[in-house]
């Protein structure tokens, strides 16, 4: 861990211009990339006609190994869109002590290294998530057009996703999430391994608050644009938003009443 001064003052949350300048656009051109193909693939599936064309388009049905790799590399493409937005704060913070470490003649740690350690977890998210799709549309629980078949498989996930709005769990999770300072003070590790384990815990607790919302896309459509966006939007407001309870509260409801809803077919 650092030297608590190398954590205190004004300089250790907001680095120079030039340094956010770097770390803001890398973060925008990587998101860039990552919503094009999102949009791109969105688009394919509203215009089928043309989107079995595509050859980063998996088949409907009898997924092969090329097709599992193709909904793997959506779901990781797709994550990246959707957190790299969130996690601009926590990068900045990481940066600016990074830099204040090279400052004071200290071990440098790597900006990208971290980012890097955080979408391999967001990566990792993904692949059970490809195996998970793979085996509800084995079942018939999913269409060919990765929305849910069932009723009672959209009311399930759409309940438990609001339920744990209300755990321990999402809290503790978002609060790592939400206070890049805090998360700074108590897993600050020397050099590039340290930079890529640190990336990998705040993924793990990015993973664990977002997970159970990220499983809703099988109930609005995984390559849903709207809902992706909507979902996007939630996740980063939960983040710079942390003590606004009103807004998990208000989340947590809503998921409820929705599932039940979709249960009872109204």
């Amino acid at each position: 861990m650092p030297e608590p001064a190398l954590l205190g003052g004004r300089a250790a949350r907001r680095p120079p211009g030039r340094d956010r300048v770097i770390v803001v656009s890398g973060l925008a051109a990587a998101a860039a990339l990552a919503w094009a193909y999102v949009l791109y693939m969105g688009w394919g599936m509203a215009h089928m006609d043309a989107g079995m064309a595509m050859a980063i388009m998996p088949r409907m049905t009898d997924w092969h190994i090329v097709d599992l790799l193709l909904v793997l590399a959506m779901w990781a493409i797709m994550m990246a869109a959707m957190m790299l937005p969130s996690i601009v704060p926590m990068v900045l913070s990481f940066a600016s002590l990074s830099r204040r470490q090279r400052a004071h003649q200290l071990p440098y740690v790597p900006t990208g290294v971290f980012v890097l350690g955080y979408l391999a977890v967001w990566s990792a998210f993904s692949l059970g998530a490809t195996l998970a799709q793979w085996g509800l549309l084995e079942a018939r629980l999913v269409t060919p057009m990765m929305v849910s078949a069932t009723p009672w498989v959209a009311a399930a996930l759409l309940v438990v996703a609001g339920i744990f709005q209300f755990t321990p769990l999402k809290q503790a999770c978002l609060a790592k999430c939400a206070s890049p300072l805090g998360f700074l003070l108590t897993e600050w590790r020397e050099g590039t391994f340290g930079a890529w384990i640190m990336g990998v815990r705040h993924g793990t607790y990015c993973v664990g608050c977002c997970a159970l919302l990220m499983t809703l896309l099988f109930v609005f459509g995984v390559m849903n644009v709207v809902w992706i966006v909507a979902l996007s939007v939630y996740v980063l407001l939960e983040k710079i938003l942390p003590r606004a309870r009103w807004l998990r509260f208000v989340g947590g409801v809503l998921l409820i009443c929705w599932g039940v809803a979709v249960a009872a077919g109204i």
